[in-house]
């Protein structure tokens, strides 16, 4: 596969079709492709396929492939300026949305109704394809987007793996000096180790802009896609990712974070990635100072 495989466990801790935009970074950018700052999570076993599953606790590991592919789904913005906060943040800023909380991060967000919330103590992240024990990228209190899009039996030994449209959700990024840092590393290390590895020269993203959510979370985000990454399957190709990075109320730095696949009928729209952007917020006091995802 071209692209990493997905891993999801519980743990005590933690596409659009649009035209992508150039890359302004003419210059190397040092923080292209090393895993954010976090401490690593819980160790991943491999399965019998690429795609590298997990399991603790009760749960049952699901093996999901590396390529999330993405669908087109676009919602018009609401037209309206929402109360400043909610009273519960645990509720829908959109009528009709999902809640997703992350209880260590205190952070939370909305989805659209047809999205999967997993439990906050699910953790859905991508290893290397080389060293399937190593875990590139993760977060915690994930939200699947059509997680059976594509199905497909990467090594021919009769095991199928299911292939998610998009994947969002939230980390920690302690070490790194502000918001900005933070989107600027996660966001093309998520397109890179979802859908181009072992390659990074088809990875490309846009310079940290300045956002403040609807409940006046202030932040920074990055956007990051890839362009021309290999397709050794039907389910692999392009994706990209979306990465806000702010505070939560301790002052420990986060990121929500989102990737799907691009280029396919039905790629996940960027009017639909920002609005759910839009509703992230601050949850309560987060659980424990810890400093994986």
């Amino acid at each position: 596969m071209s692209s990493g495989s997905p891993v999801r466990q519980p743990v005590d801790q933690e596409g659009d079709v649009q035209t992508p935009t150039p890359n302004p970074n003419p210059h190397p950018n040092p923080y292209r492709f090393p895993p954010p700052p976090t401490a690593p999570p819980a160790p991943v076993r491999k399965s019998r396929s690429r795609a590298a599953t997990a399991g603790i606790g009760a749960l049952t590991a699901l093996a999901l492939a590396a390529a999330a592919t993405a669908a087109v789904v676009l919602f018009r913005g609401d037209g309206e300026r929402p109360p400043a906060a909610p009273a519960d943040p645990t509720k829908p800023l959109v009528a009709g949305w999902k809640t997703v909380v992350n209880p260590q991060h205190g952070t939370a967000f909305d989805v659209p109704p047809d999205w999967e919330v997993l439990a906050p103590t699910v953790f859905s992240g991508h290893v290397d394809d080389v060293d399937p024990d190593k875990v590139l990228i993760g977060h915690t209190a994930p939200a699947f987007y059509k997680s059976k899009w594509c199905s497909i039996d990467g090594d021919g030994d009769g095991q199928v793996t299911d292939v998610r449209l998009a994947n969002t959700g939230t980390k920690g990024a302690v070490g790194a000096k502000d918001a900005a840092e933070v989107a600027e590393k996660s966001a093309p290390t998520w397109v890179y180790a979802a859908y181009t590895q072992p390659d990074k020269s088809v990875v490309k993203w846009d310079e940290p802009k300045e956002y403040t959510t609807r409940t006046g979370v202030k932040g920074s985000y990055v956007k990051a896609r890839s362009q021309g990454a290999a397709r050794p399957n039907r389910c692999a190709g392009d994706g990209r990712a979306v990465v806000f990075g702010f505070k939560n109320s301790r002052g420990d730095l986060v990121a929500w974070n989102f990737y799907g696949r691009t280029g396919v009928p039905g790629a996940v729209g960027d009017a639909l990635v920002m609005r759910i952007m839009s509703t992230v917020r601050l949850a309560g006091e987060p659980k424990d100072p810890a400093a994986g995802p």
